[in-house]
């Protein structure tokens, strides 16, 4: 799945966001508001990985979400 269809589908994807990421709060995901860059800012905060290593685990969770 694509970034467009995440941030398009935001209300429908938080569940499934909050299974990979479950330090997330609900807080997290009102900010984030299914933009990416937001996304991964986040990520980083709370669990302390590089931009590029948070990219990667975002890009492979990308690919296990049907179309």
């Amino acid at each position: 799945m694509d970034w467009n269809r995440v941030e398009g589908n935001w209300k429908q994807i938080k569940g499934k966001v909050r299974e990979k990421w479950a330090e997330l709060t609900d807080d997290d995901l009102a900010r984030m508001d299914g933009k990416r860059e937001q996304f991964e800012g986040v990520l980083q905060e709370r669990y302390g990985e590089g931009r590029d290593r948070i990219r990667e685990e975002v890009d492979t969770w990308l690919k296990t979400l049907k179309s």
